[in-house]
């Protein structure tokens, strides 16, 4: 091999070069961008005075472990018990296949190996990188860090960087900061990819004063998880993403191999808006066929009765929802033993024969005679403390000896990365969907781990605890794809705590934010579809007041804003009068004639909550383009003014072709939607509006 020797993985519109250093031990990324463009050398090399800073450490390194360069951070930092850290590593060779390559290098002083690997993910603009570390020598090793992998962004003024904060509640906000110098950081020790922030970053120049080129990144991990960017001297912007283990380090045994969460890295000369559009076409790959497969309008029983369940409820609220126009009926929590409230019952999982006097079959049978589909609602790793299953099996939560054990939400949490607690979960799941006629099923998670121990399993600092409970999640849901592949699954975690390209790509929908008021919700699905697809994007329409903004919509604005995704509906039906009903059904027969534009086509963001008007832009395929706009009224909460214009400009279409709308019979030209915009005459009564475009 020659140092001149090189290595391209292409995606559909940009390159991605990898090249061995002549002048050190580590790979080297030429850009993110154009083929062919070379690594320069230090931007103060002209003085010939760096004593700190040399060219070699100005370069931009692909990956860094400790002890080649200690002082700019590392990827990985790696040591032998007793012993100095530090990797000081060779390269031993380059795989090659059809969209992969592996890079191999050996510290045979240490005993690693490690083989950065790549993969480009055909029909996307996305590239997905991790790591695989291998202990080669007779003595074990500590991993105290091992990210998945680091990436370089060449900026001119810093980094203007955007990515999804918030709170229960209140997920998924845009936030956006500008890094020139200094490290930020964002990550969970809860156990899940968390309510605070997403496991996703979007990179661009700062000194771009408009929506510029912007880089993407995703960790795909469900578990304790950091993000890093770090701006450089030299002008360089450095991202690290990897999982963090519960134990602070973990311990590498002789021929043992530890492979990182996969990094997904994606590029758009669109800006963020279309950077969102690329892990759209992403996600709807990792969905593969069940992409095809129609999200049925559900109705979800929880926001009517809570925990107050019986069978003659729920069938009113059934009848209720089939006469709208739902497809599928979702018991939520509550139907089974020892569930009066949120104190008790979880562990038990069998139909409480109270609540079901005739049999918990009869009562599914029932609701599909109703020409409804059937789902449920489980949380299967908790239990409550007063539950059959914790008394038989108290050692299966976790727990540390002689600590108490804390009550969140009046429950504890099974420890899932013991095998005998998965094969109770997948027992319980197999007997619940092979028993009854369930074809939907709604797995919820309300409390992270807290005392999280494993009393009796070794030593302490042995154990990986997070990636275990990690890996028996996804044993799960990969169960419960392969042995129920017609069960529709729902991934919810106390709202959006657990959103991450792991989960999404083994369930089918997720559930964004328990909070469903309707300026709430707008501000959490416009931060969620810049990095989620429209497909996955669960939503209902609800009578919850605001709660961060208290500003009334209509039902209408509800609607709108719920079929930005998969539609549900969860309010109390049974408080509804005959006009709201027939509002909703009109609503529910629009909404099933362009769902499959709204979850197969091209997603544009028109505009943001802070607008005045605003929007998502949907272009199917076959020449339709669907308009989702909403009006969310003056910032400073005065009502919507009769009369006024508003106008949204619409983007991608072709500025020569002619866009009919039927309902208005009204046509427009390209050019006029792209320049001047789709007009609406907001009202106190009218602040939403679905538009069906059809191309001439």
């Amino acid at each position: 091999m020659t140092p001149n020797q090189r290595w391209t993985l292409r995606t559909d519109h940009t390159g991605y070069t990898v090249r061995l250093s002549p002048d050190g031990p580590w790979a080297e990324l030429d850009a993110w961008g154009p083929l062919g463009v070379e690594t320069g050398p230090s931007a103060l090399d002209w003085s010939h005075r760096t004593h700190f800073i040399t060219p070699a450490d100005a370069a931009p390194a692909e990956y860094l472990p400790s002890g080649l360069r200690p002082f700019t951070g590392a990827d990985l930092v790696a040591a032998r018990p007793g012993t100095d850290r530090g990797v000081w590593w060779a390269f031993e060779g380059a795989t090659e296949e059809a969209g992969s390559l592996r890079l191999t290098f050996t510290d045979d002083v240490l005993g690693l190996r490690t083989v950065l690997c790549y993969a480009t993910v055909p029909g996307t603009d996305v590239i997905q990188r991790w790591t695989e570390l291998s202990c080669t020598g007779d003595e074990e090793l500590w991993l105290e860090r091992f990210d998945s992998a680091a990436v370089n962004v060449p900026v001119t003024a810093g980094a203007r960087l955007t990515y999804l904060a918030g709170q229960w509640s209140q997920e998924f906000q845009r936030t956006q900061l500008t890094l020139s110098r200094g490290t930020f950081t964002m990550g969970s020790r809860q156990g899940v990819p968390g309510h605070a922030y997403a496991p996703w970053l979007a990179v661009q120049d700062a000194a771009d004063p408009g929506d510029g080129p912007a880089y993407g990144l995703a960790l795909e991990w469900p578990g304790n998880w950091h993000l890093t960017a770090e701006a450089e001297p030299g002008g360089a912007v450095r991202i690290r993403a990897g999982r963090v283990p519960h134990e602070g380090r973990v311990r590498l045994a002789p021929g043992d191999t530890l492979t990182t969460p996969r990094l997904a890295c994606a590029f758009s000369a669109e800006g963020l808006d279309g950077l969102s559009r690329v892990w759209h076409r992403y996600e709807r790959r990792l969905t593969g066929e069940r992409l095809r497969r129609p999200r049925k309008v559900l109705y979800n029983s929880w926001e009517a009765t809570a925990f107050d369940v019986d069978a003659a409820g729920q069938l009113e609220l059934a009848k209720a929802a089939a006469d709208i126009g739902a497809e599928l009926f979702v018991v939520d929590d509550g139907w089974f033993t020892g569930r009066a409230d949120d104190t008790g019952g979880l562990g038990d999982w069998y139909p409480d024969p109270v609540a079901f006097p005739d049999g918990f079959g009869r009562f599914v049978a029932d609701v599909r005679a109703l020409g409804l589909d059937f789902g449920l609602w489980i949380e299967p790793e908790a239990v409550s403390p007063g539950s059959a299953l914790y008394a038989e099996h108290p050692d299966w939560v976790y727990r540390i000896d002689g600590r108490p054990a804390r009550l969140v939400r009046h429950q504890l949490l099974l420890d899932l990365g013991r095998t005998d607690v998965q094969d109770f979960v997948i027992a319980t799941l197999d007997r619940l969907l092979t028993g009854h006629d369930i074809s939907y099923l709604k797995w919820d998670m309300n409390r992270p781990p807290t005392e999280r121990g494993r009393p009796g399993a070794g030593p302490a600092d042995h154990l990986d605890l997070d990636a275990q409970h990690v890996a028996g999640y996804l044993r799960v849901l990969d169960h419960v794809r392969a042995a129920h592949p017609r069960v529709t699954v729902e991934g919810c975690a106390g709202g959006g705590a657990r959103v991450d390209h792991a989960t999404i790509a083994r369930t089918d929908v997720v559930w964004p934010s328990d909070n469903t008021a309707p300026l709430d919700r707008l501000a959490v699905q416009h931060g969620f579809l810049h990095a989620h697809a429209p497909h996955v994007m669960s939503s209902w329409v609800t009578d919850a007041p605001g709660v961060f903004d208290p500003r009334p919509r209509s039902l209408a604005f509800r609607f709108v804003t719920a079929m930005c995704g998969v539609l549900g509906i969860g309010a109390d039906l049974r408080h509804w009068d005959a006009g709201r009903r027939a509002e909703a059904a009109r609503w529910i027969a629009r909404y099933k004639e362009v769902r499959d534009v709204i979850h197969l086509g091209e997603a544009r963001l028109l505009g943001s909550p802070l607008d005045a008007t605003c929007g998502v832009q949907y272009d199917g395929p076959d020449g339709r383009t669907v308009v989702a706009a909403l009006g969310t009224g003056r910032l400073d909460g005065a009502p919507l003014v009769p009369g006024r214009p508003a106008r949204l400009r619409l983007r991608g279409l072709d500025p020569a072709a002619r866009y009919r709308d039927d309902a208005s019979a009204t046509t427009y030209s390209g050019a006029h939607l792209l320049h001047y915009g789709l007009p609406f005459a907001w009202s106190a009564d009218h602040d939403a509006e679905l538009v069906v475009l059809i191309r001439r």
